[in-house]
């Protein structure tokens, strides 16, 4: 895993849609996923207290945490929350890693919440990151729409997530 795990999403399409810039900041470290995004991430992944499967098997619990994770483990709403927040850190990093051009924080915030759904793997291999760090901005929020697919099929919640994604990225 390149810096978060690997659900079993498949590859998009190449469809596009026109879109404007979002305003620019200057690269920063400092940079942290902000409220929206995680608003995004905790209704689209859902609060789990109980160990449950995904999609490829592996155990998940709280907002879709895996490390360590096992059957029949039962955690409080604050370790949820409290997972959430530093599997947060690793995607930040991860992102923060790859881009090779200043974000607004509200982009970097949406990529954090694509890169935390789709897995770090995707992430820096995905037409979104490479359109952002081309400077193509307008592409790079249309592609956030590829990935809307569960299994091969387009899923109508991972279109809903993607859209909201999408709005921030540009907001």
């Amino acid at each position: 895993l390149l810096f978060g795990p690997e659900p079993d999403i498949t590859a998009p399409p190449t469809e596009t849609h026109s879109a404007s810039a979002p305003p620019m900041t200057p690269p920063s470290g400092m940079l942290r996923t902000n409220q929206a995004a995680i608003d995004i991430i905790k209704e689209s992944e859902g609060l789990r207290l109980d160990a449950y499967q995904g999609p490829g098997g592996q155990w998940l619990i709280g907002y879709g945490h895996a490390a360590g994770v096992t059957a029949g483990q039962v955690i409080t709403e604050q370790e949820a929350e409290d997972y959430l927040r530093r599997d947060l850190v690793a995607f930040e990093n991860g992102v923060k890693s790859k881009l090779t051009r200043p974000v607004s924080e509200n982009a970097f915030s949406a990529m954090v919440s694509l890169a935390y759904n789709i897995g770090g793997g995707n992430f820096t291999n995905s037409t979104v990151l490479r359109e952002v760090n081309a400077g193509n901005m307008a592409q790079a929020a249309d592609a956030f729409l590829m990935w809307n697919k569960m299994n091969g099929a387009p899923s109508s919640h991972l279109t809903q997530r993607r859209e909201e994604e999408r709005a921030l990225f540009l907001k």
